[in-house]
């Protein structure tokens, strides 16, 4: 017997620890609704002290109750009521409202009745419920929005809502199918098989499986439209199946089409007649009095800067090149080179963007060994080794300021001295620069000399831009084709019409190394002998455009074609694009073949 009141006593104090430090809210009222005890979370969730909480009665606790009666009654009939489990608001002491979850039940004691209270802070539940809600209302919206047909389908496959569009496919309310399994539903009524299938695929979805499928439905009209279905598992988090979301999308029109079409191939074959809608490269290269390379291009624009090329290549006179990144100043420098006297001599290049400013000067003058941390050897610098050869200064309007003194000296001098030595070097160097900045705008902001430029414009060549010699698109995307199809085991000789006038069409931020660039990768996606550029052009195209300022021809171009297009190409009569324009008809018309605008 004693040791059966130790192990009681024992089992008490357990009993009275666990709801003292229990994480749940739990106080006890007696019969007059007074708090006789309370835990510590008890005291935590509602702001207040033991010795607070225990002068006050449960009416003191603004709360929200289940039922009609007021507080006095509701707590004084907690032992009619027996166990009550609800959800509730409490106030704090500072006033703030927490959601809570409270049970109640009532307890006999030494002959004395006590309410056990027990309350639970929900506020994460309810916010989480909250976000539910409102993404649920947010999906159902965009469903309800949707053009094709679509709806919302439970676990089970009951149809939980449906858009506009499904319902007036069949002349439906959604309370005449939502509820209902969907395979029960109107649209598959026709088709006992077809509602079989239907169950199947949407157990297997449920399974976590993304469903396709093609079937034939009648309209409301009772015409035969061929849908195109899929069954979309919606999961959360946790990988947990909330929703199934069905898609139909109605390809009638399409096969038709497709039909057709392959009813006109076949037509031509037999006829052994083909109609392409295809441009094929022209297979040649502009080459004027010499060979340039690989400068391509049949342009006025290009051909006065191969003639400037001839001009100056056969002297000594320094040369700048300027024009955009991407235009091709290297292979204009290239092109100097080749045609002059020191062609047999390297070109060497120098990259001032690239090299880390304490480099640049040993990159160019060469260094003396120990002449700084690192230098272990005597290095030779590239004016040495360009010596009765070209030296290419790329990118030189990113020279450092302090470097560029000794640049020109080197320019005046023919002569410059090692990094950490004494010995005057001197060259016979043909200098030619080039650089896609503005140089007198770097002089105002004295990021450049004055001196140095007027040392290097001595023969000036400007590049254009590749928007301004568009008639060469067509010969540079056929070199780029030659030159990269064998490396990727390609044999692509055609492109079709719409490519090519949108590549034409194109802003070129990025110039001829752009256009590079997109006839490499349509080589590497390209199945068959026509180019396929896939999707990068319409995903770039914007940018490119609002890369650039466009010029004024690129902007008249667009504002014609865009009034054009409005108005149906229509040029003459009233409400007409000629009007519209403040145009005469014959202007309006000539400025079109001026900038090559053509109804697609």
């Amino acid at each position: 017997m004693k040791e059966f009141k130790h192990v009681s006593k024992k089992m008490g104090q357990l009993s009275h620890d666990a709801i003292a430090q229990s994480s749940d809210g739990i106080f006890w009222l007696d019969s007059e609704s007074r708090i006789r005890w309370a835990n510590e979370a008890a005291c935590r969730l509602l702001g207040y002290s033991w010795e607070e909480l225990h002068t006050m009665a449960a009416p003191n606790i603004d709360m929200q109750y289940p039922i009609e009666e007021g507080k006095e009654e509701f707590w004084g009939n907690i032992r009619q009521l027996g166990t009550l489990t609800f959800e509730s608001r409490l106030r704090r002491k500072d006033g703030s409202v927490i959601p809570v979850e409270i049970s109640s039940c009532y307890v006999e004691f030494e002959a004395t009745g006590y309410g056990c209270i027990f309350f639970r802070d929900i506020s994460l539940r309810k916010r989480a419920e909250q976000a539910l809600m409102k993404s649920e209302n947010r999906l159902s919206a965009i469903i309800n929005h949707h053009f094709q047909l679509t709806g919302l389908l439970s676990p089970s496959g009951r149809l939980l809502m449906a858009n506009q569009t499904a319902l007036n496919m069949v002349g439906m309310k959604e309370e005449d199918v939502v509820g209902k399994y969907f395979w029960d539903t109107p649209w598959w009524s026709h088709s006992p098989r077809l509602q079989k299938n239907l169950q199947e695929s949407i157990q297997r979805a449920a399974q976590g499986e993304f469903v396709r499928f093609q079937a034939t439905h009648p309209d409301i009209h009772g015409n035969h439209r061929l849908i195109d279905f899929s069954l979309n598992p919606v999961t959360d988090h946790n990988g947990n199946l909330i929703h199934i979301i069905p898609e139909g999308r109605d390809i009638t029109e399409i096969k038709r089409t497709e039909s057709a079409l392959l009813e006109a191939l076949t037509e031509l074959e037999q006829l052994k007649s083909r109609l392409e809608d295809e441009n094929v490269y022209l297979q040649e290269e502009i080459k004027l009095d010499h060979n340039f390379g690989e400068i391509i291009g049949n342009s006025k624009a290009l051909k006065q800067v191969l003639h400037q090329v001839e001009q100056v290549a056969s002297t000594d006179f320094t040369v700048l090149i300027l024009g955009e990144t991407g235009t091709g100043k290297e292979l204009i420098a290239r092109a100097v080179h080749e045609l002059s006297a020191r062609k047999s001599r390297p070109l060497v290049k120098v990259n001032c963007a690239t090299l880390p400013s304490h480099l640049v000067e040993s990159e160019l003058f060469g260094h003396e060994k120990g002449a700084f941390t690192g230098a272990v050897a005597c290095k030779v610098g590239r004016f040495e080794l360009a010596d009765r050869g070209t030296i290419f200064l790329d990118e030189i309007g990113d020279l450092p300021l302090e470097l560029q003194v000794k640049l020109l000296r080197a320019l005046q001098e023919a002569e410059f001295e090692h990094l950490g030595g004494s010995k005057t070097i001197k060259v016979n160097v043909r200098v030619i620069a080039a650089t896609n900045r503005n140089l007198e705008r770097l002089i105002q902001r004295g990021r450049f000399r004055k001196d140095l430029f007027y040392r290097l414009n001595v023969y000036p060549i400007t590049i254009p831009p590749l928007r301004e010699r568009r008639e060469d698109i067509a010969l540079l995307v056929n070199h780029f084709v030659t030159k990269y199809s064998a490396k990727v085991g390609k044999h692509t000789k055609t492109v079709p019409k719409k490519m090519m006038e949108a590549l034409r069409s194109y802003h070129w931020p990025g110039n001829i190394r752009e256009l590079e660039n997109i006839i490499e990768r349509a080589l590497v996606i390209s199945q068959g002998k026509s180019l396929e550029i896939g999707d990068w052009f319409s995903h770039h195209s914007e940018s490119g455009r609002k890369s650039k300022v466009p010029t004024l021809n690129e902007l008249e171009h667009d504002h014609i074609l865009k009034v054009m297009n409005l108005t149906h190409w229509r040029v003459r009569g009233a409400g007409g694009a000629a009007e519209k324009l403040g145009l005469k008809p014959t202007t309006l018309e000539a400025r079109m073949k001026k900038l090559g605008i053509q109804r697609a």
